[in-house]
């Protein structure tokens, strides 16, 4: 049988997920083209209409699409990531980044500043700050400017040359950006960690036979016992993939409830500059 493999991840971790297609292949003994070659918009048309069978997707369009009536996919496992700030569990967080000289020191210093955000289904650039805005009771008004980047990456550089004032950051996207580019390190700062939230997680065609999916389940469970395996794992600074339940999810429908009243390209303040998105 042969798989395709998308991943809807920041275009920083390609890399990693084509090392671990074919790690994976070679565990389960079937032919995995890993698809990376056309944006992520189209690797998620792929994987909903059934023409990928593997994902990596975040926690928040997971949860829309096993929550339809339908579900097309269901959860292999998730990652744990390496650095002790994880705690050895499936969780990441959203890092507020601005620039290193920027006179911004906490998130409540940003009112009035200018935002960007990577795009609206994404758990950690958008629908965990719409949820901090309503626990704080902010419904309009909090930043200047509000731009849809597009990329976690694409935000960066807006910080880095001076184009918006701050971004939440998912933090694996950052830690791993600092490493592949440590140059970028001291052109950044972190003022403030919103979070957690359950970890982007993979997933699998319901259509894909049962033996294979249980097949692929268990090479990723087991990937850490592995001598190459490991290597890969690292080179994505994970520790392992771990076994996850759908209800692990639930925390992320809880925000995306409480946030449905707030919208981040409705937080622009009264200033006359058009929202871009």
């Amino acid at each position: 049988m042969r798989l395709r493999l998308v991943s809807l991840m920041a275009e920083n971790a390609d890399f990693f997920y084509r090392r671990l297609g074919e790690w994976l292949a070679r565990q389960v003994g079937v032919t995995i083209d890993v698809i990376d070659t056309v944006p992520w918009q189209e690797r998620e048309r792929l994987l909903d209409r059934g023409e990928a069978q593997v994902g990596f997707i975040c926690g928040l369009p997971y949860v829309r699409k096993v929550d339809r009536p339908d579900p097309r996919i269901e959860l292999l496992a998730a990652p744990v990531m390496a650095a002790a700030r994880y705690g050895r569990r499936p969780i990441y967080f959203s890092d507020v980044v601005v620039r290193h000289d920027s006179p911004f020191r906490t998130f409540a210093d940003l009112r009035g500043a200018s935002w960007s955000y990577n795009e609206p289904g994404s758990q950690s650039g958008y629908n965990l700050i719409q949820y901090h805005l309503a626990t704080l009771g902010e419904r309009s008004g909090y930043f200047s400017r509000v731009v849809e980047a597009g990329a976690h990456q694409e935000s960066l550089r807006m910080i880095r040359d001076g184009e918006i004032d701050a971004s939440a950051i998912d933090s694996t996207v950052l830690e791993l950006e600092l490493s592949l580019r440590p140059a970028l390190a001291p052109r950044l700062r972190v003022i403030a960690t919103l979070g957690p939230s359950p970890i982007p997680p993979a997933v699998v065609s319901r259509r894909v036979p049962a033996a294979l999916r249980a097949a692929l389940r268990r090479a990723l469970l087991t990937m850490h016992r592995d001598d190459e395996g490991r290597a890969i794992l690292a080179a994505g600074l994970l520790d392992r993939f771990t076994r996850v339940r759908d209800a692990d999810y639930d925390e992320i429908r809880h925000m995306a409830r409480e946030a449905a009243p707030i919208r981040l390209r409705s937080m622009m303040a009264e200033t006359g500059v058009s929202r871009e998105t």
